[in-house]
């Protein structure tokens, strides 16, 4: 597949204030983005994604490591490079409020060196596709939120970069507005051959949206990988097991040594094990466990498990990793 992007050994380290001490915020960080795709970044706080973020923006310089962009490096000739990405950071900070809808478009495309007659067309396709005509002579200042998304998304197109980059693309929208960008993301990808990289704390828009994740944790590359291939080790790896009883001290002890992840319930009828096994042979420990005050099993099914489930798991998995 056609690499678009190309991010090698990245690294950034600040100096703590009044401290000779350094904090690696961005430690040796390696992926790639492919040309038609959308790539989830994703990371807890503080765990460097936002450094990464901010590198292959062109808004910080890496202390070691490089940056290609659509063939060309960063480093050696950052303003070619950067032409081919667009950035819609949090916060709406893309958007002048005191101007219109319309005057924004205008002056952003003035602003990349386009005269208003180059861009006359593509500013009214605009409108219409962001559903914007209506509002083009309102002031940003008066739009909703997602209104003013939809507009930063739009000036991002303007400047017709490959690449675009999001930050929290739906953050603080309602539920109809949020699916509404969701569907123009789609759009922008399969009609405009645009590439978008997507940094959001919304797990139910990076399950449905993005192609393949990268997570960071304590600024390295936790994983790299499908969503799909994600759903699919950790629905094989979770099950709910339903017994017929309650499990004795003993039992409930010796499962945890086995399985710190595992949760277990209980009522008046019955008691519930949720449970994730690293491997597939561990059931027999289980059996095992269960065996020794003949707990009866009633089912054992596969638990269904979401994005948002996943992500804690990585990362929690890659911190235990790290301090083991």
């Amino acid at each position: 597949m056609d690499t678009i992007i190309e991010v090698e050994g990245l690294k950034k380290s600040y100096k703590k204030r009044r401290s000779k001490e350094f904090v690696h915020a961005v430690d040796d960080v390696s992926f790639t983005v492919n040309r038609g795709e959308i790539l989830g970044l994703l990371g807890p706080n503080g765990a460097g994604k936002t450094t990464t973020i901010k590198m292959i923006c062109g808004l910080l310089i890496p202390d070691s490591g490089s940056i290609v962009i659509n063939g060309i490096n960063s480093r050696r000739k950052r303003l070619d490079a950067l032409r081919h990405i667009s950035a819609v950071l949090e916060g709406n900070r893309n958007l002048y409020w005191r101007l219109t809808v319309k005057e924004n478009l205008d002056y952003f495309a003035g602003n990349r060196g386009l005269s208003r007659k180059e861009v006359r067309v593509q500013i009214e396709d605009l409108l219409k596709k962001f559903s914007l005509k209506e509002k083009q002579h309102e002031l940003v200042n008066r739009l909703s939120r997602g209104m003013q998304q939809k507009l930063a998304i739009a000036v991002a197109m303007l400047a017709d970069s490959e690449v675009i980059l999001l930050d929290e693309p739906t953050l603080g929208l309602d539920v109809e507005t949020g699916y509404e960008v969701r569907d123009l993301l789609r759009s922008i990808v399969k009609d405009d051959n645009r590439t978008i990289i997507i940094s959001s704390h919304d797990m139910d828009v990076v399950q449905d949206l993005c192609n393949r994740t990268v997570i960071i944790d304590k600024g390295k590359i936790v994983t790299n990988d499908k969503v799909e291939n994600l759903l699919r080790l950790f629905q094989v790896r979770a099950y709910t097991i339903t017994l017929g009883g309650l499990l004795s001290d003993q039992q409930h002890q010796c499962l945890l040594q086995k399985f710190p992840q595992l949760e277990y319930t209980t009522d008046t009828i019955q008691s519930t094990l949720e449970i994730d096994l690293v491997k597939s042979e561990e059931i027999y420990d289980l059996f095992d466990v269960l065996k020794m005050e003949n707990t009866f099993i009633e089912s054992i099914d596969r638990s269904t498990i979401n994005f948002e489930q996943i992500f804690m798991k990585i990362v929690k998995e890659g911190a235990e990793g790290c301090t083991g």
